[in-house]
């Protein structure tokens, strides 16, 4: 609970809590002159957020060289510590790994319906985003609200659009499920993947997903390519 108290307090910044989705959605790493003319103040109070930031985990630093002499630059990136603010605490994560444990344990059985599950989820989160009649909107429209949907589930998406090849592609910069991959990371990938499919099928009547990229396997972001065979 005492962590918990010390990271609302850092992040009830907006300054702050910007520079910190800043540093998730655009920048893997940042310098505090980044930071400073991305939020038009000064080194010094940039240097000051990050380092509450960095007192608290959401945030490392490390030196590097810059190529040119003189000192390194002071480098600042996300750290893999995952922070859950719950009141009162809900242990949703221990939960998942152990059914994705049961999942495992039932074999290509357990698997497909792990699978299955994930798509239901994507289905079900876009049930809020439904408008009238999906029939009358654009795909950039479709497309925005995908990129809604990503930022309320903490993805941080980035969406190309091609219309000439009827495809999407869109980079996962900071995936959800990352806690719970450690042990399992094929599988919750693919029902990540499965989950992704479920939010596009809600939107478009047939769609095929390929994952190009993977950050868990040395990639910056997940990249996907959804090809449109039909626009609804």
């Amino acid at each position: 609970m005492q962590q918990t108290l010390k990271v609302t307090n850092v992040l009830s910044d907006p300054t702050r809590f910007n520079i910190y989705q800043y540093l998730i959605q655009d920048k893997h790493e940042a310098t505090v002159l980044d930071v400073a003319e991305q939020f038009d103040i000064h080194p010094n109070v940039a240097r000051m957020h990050l380092t509450k930031l960095e007192d608290i985990n959401l945030v490392i630093s490390f030196a590097q060289k810059t190529g040119k002499g003189g000192r390194p630059s002071r480098m600042y990136r996300l750290s893999e510590q995952v922070i859950e603010l719950n009141f009162p605490h809900r242990d949703y994560k221990m939960f998942s790994i152990i059914a994705l444990e049961t999942f495992a344990e039932l074999g290509e059985t357990g698997k497909q319906a792990l699978y299955d599950t994930g798509r239901k989820y994507g289905m079900k989160v876009m049930e809020r985003y439904q408008t009238p009649s999906l029939t009358n909107i654009t795909v950039e429209e479709k497309i925005q609200i995908l990129e809604d949907a990503g930022l309320m589930l903490g993805m941080y998406p980035n969406f190309d659009y091609n219309p000439e090849k009827k495809s999407i592609t869109f980079k996962v910069n900071n995936c959800p499920f990352k806690e719970i991959a450690v042990n399992n990371q094929a599988m919750v990938c693919n029902m990540h993947r499965y989950f992704l499919k479920g939010m596009f099928e809600t939107l478009f009547t047939d769609i095929e997903l390929v994952e190009t990229g993977n950050m868990f396997q040395g990639c910056e972001n997940c990249i996907y390519v959804a090809k449109i065979a039909a626009e609804a």
